[in-house]
């Protein structure tokens, strides 16, 4: 069935409007027709099962009938990555939120690539991927922010997983394990292209917060680091030690 995060409130016998794109996207891709029923969600209300009542040029709505699913929230996990080229960005977000990130914080850092984040397309995939996955809320991406910046503002309550590929570090499920339980506040920082600079590892190693991590003997793209950080912290800490 298909699923559509809205923006309104969902309650039984409410109504939720869509946008023009959705309507469109109900309607001439996915083919459905007024009385045909999908599954509704908004981060907030749990999920709903909704029913089309109308789509149409200038959008249209849903009548809300009876809810599937209790709001539940998952881990809370971050992904703080570098920006880094337009196609692998969008990547990384996509991918954040199959793998269950709350928050996709851009950094810009001193090797960083000079580039312009277009955050209205890619909070737009982080809403696709969430659909597609089943979970109950979408991911926000944050503003890009020096890191020297979100480093000197870190609250101490909150893990650091700093993927250093330049410097030792444990492997990261070792790592994990030693430095936290499951249920904590944790952020996967992520560095661009050309690494972090000297300067910018010993500021984050001097967070007591941070745990310093490997993903391995080979040099990772971005996207692909983020993935395996991603997996492993999962593994380690989040839904999938489980599965």
């Amino acid at each position: 069935m298909v699923r559509l995060w809205v923006t309104d409130d969902l309650a039984g016998g409410g109504r939720a409007a869509l946008t023009p794109d959705q309507a469109h996207y109900l309607a001439t891709v996915m083919r459905l027709r007024a009385g045909d029923e999908i599954l509704a969600f908004n981060g907030r209300d749990g999920e709903w099962r909704a029913r089309l009542a109308d789509a149409g040029k200038r959008g249209g709505a849903l009548e809300i009938l009876t809810r599937t699913r209790e709001q539940a929230e998952g881990a809370d996990l971050a992904l703080a990555v570098a920006l880094v080229k337009r196609p692998r960005l969008e990547t990384i977000v996509e991918k954040a939120a199959e793998l269950g990130a709350r928050a996709v914080p851009l950094v810009i850092t001193e090797r960083t690539n000079p580039g312009h984040a277009n955050l209205a397309r890619l909070q737009a995939i982080a809403v696709e991927a969430s659909e597609q996955t089943g979970r109950l809320d979408v991911p926000q991406v944050a503003a890009p922010e020096r890191l020297a910046d979100l480093l000197s503002n870190w609250p101490s309550e909150r893990r650091l997983m700093f993927c250093d590929e330049a410097g030792e570090a444990p492997p990261a499920l070792a790592a994990l394990s030693a430095g936290g339980e499951p249920g904590g506040a944790w952020t996967i920082l992520i560095g661009p292209e050309g690494g972090f600079s000297p300067a910018e590892r010993a500021q984050i190693r001097k967070l007591p917060a941070a745990v310093p991590v490997s993903l391995g003997p080979r040099i990772l793209r971005a996207d692909t680091a983020a993935i395996g950080a991603l997996t492993l912290w999962q593994a380690a800490l989040g839904d999938l030690g489980g599965a």
